[in-house]
């Protein structure tokens, strides 16, 4: 399998992992338009008065996911959140998680960044 089927996949697996924690999926691969310099932010959930901004990483090791993850990525991550916000008129908490799995495992990394 390919790095975007993969990638497909992994968000999948993240999505009933939120949905059986009792979160709503809200939108899948979300960016703010073309040529905006944001992020695509993998997976928005919602539970009640929480969204929750989801980056999902397929990697062999945790370590190697984290790595993946930069601080240049954070921000636009950060700015494409902020725009989500904004349209929505959001006035409850958001935070930002981070899913990452390895082989068979899912670890959930609340609070990330």
């Amino acid at each position: 399998m390919d790095s975007y089927k993969v990638g497909i996949f992994s968000e999948i697996v993240a999505c009933i992992y939120l949905r059986l924690h009792g979160f709503r999926i809200i939108k899948r691969r979300y960016t703010t338009g073309r040529n905006t310099n944001r992020a695509e932010i993998d997976i928005i959930a919602r539970r009640g008065k929480l969204i929750v901004f989801t980056e999902v990483k397929y990697r062999k090791t945790v370590s190697a996911a984290w790595d993946a993850i930069t601080w240049h990525q954070i921000k636009r991550l950060r700015a494409a959140a902020d725009t989500y916000l904004l349209q929505k008129r959001w006035v409850g908490d958001a935070r930002f998680d981070v899913i990452i799995i390895h082989g068979f495992h899912i670890e959930w990394i609340k609070q990330a960044f």
